[in-house]
């Protein structure tokens, strides 16, 4: 069954969504995301995906006291990303309760740490993150676009011992469109045996239907929650 991630996307503490990760298309959803993260654990979800944007554009992590905060005050399995750019980064990061960093630019410009990272800590708290517009790499915050394909990025990766993929098209962030199945489909059936979570765009139950079938292990979730494209309680038959 398709897993469930709930996202909630942090600038000076407070939970917004980007479209197109463009920080002039920034809206404000809630002031408290503990209340929100504690909304989604009441609803059965296990997960969440939590973006520093502050951390990414400072390359290095900022609302580490929010990581905390729903570290503490949930049962959630959190992923954390945005800004970790060193050693002592992750172990901060690690430290303040997150159970798996997501590496994203970092793995394009330094693949070496990140591979080194794989090996200290293993392929289970190490999810790299593949984002891509026209199935090209996207970097710094997806400010910059790289010369590196999707594919050739998560073999290389792959080779290095990576196993779960969070693999965001840019260009469907936060439109609520529809996400990029037929992209996803291709990346499960040339790589099997690797989980990768598909991101950006998803909008209805429909689109997580049609990502389960296509193969995905999980499906992250933000504007469409957020916009109430898809309540949370919809959400019941894809809870363990």
């Amino acid at each position: 069954m398709i897993q469930i991630i709930p996202a909630i996307d942090i600038i000076n503490g407070q939970c917004v969504r980007l479209t197109e990760g463009d920080f002039n298309q920034q809206k404000t959803y809630a002031n408290n995301p503990v209340e929100v993260a504690k909304q989604f654990e009441a609803a059965g979800l296990t997960r969440l995906h939590l973006v520093d944007l502050d951390g990414a554009r400072a390359k290095q992590p900022k609302n580490l006291a929010v990581l905390e905060a729903i570290a503490n005050q949930t049962n959630l399995k959190i992923d954390f990303g945005g800004g970790i750019q060193s050693d002592s980064a992750i172990q901060e990061v690690f430290n303040a309760g997150a159970s798996q960093i997501t590496a994203g630019s970092i793995a394009v410009r330094e693949a070496a740490k990140v591979q080194d990272w794989l090996t200290t800590y293993g392929a289970e708290k190490i999810i790299i993150g593949a984002d891509f517009r026209d199935n090209f790499i996207s970097i710094n915050a997806w400010a910059e676009q790289s010369t590196v394909s999707l594919q050739d990025f998560i073999g290389q990766y792959i080779a290095s011992g990576a196993t779960t993929f969070i693999c965001t098209d840019v260009s469907k962030d936060g439109k609520l469109q529809g996400p990029a199945t037929a992209i996803y489909s291709e990346l499960v059936k040339t790589n099997p045996g690797t989980a990768f979570i598909a991101s950006g765009g998803v909008t209805t139950i429909k689109d997580l239907d049609e990502l389960e079938a296509a193969g995905v292990s999980g499906a992250i979730i933000g504007k469409a929650i957020y916009e109430g494209t898809i309540a949370l309680a919809d959400l019941n038959r894809f809870v363990c």
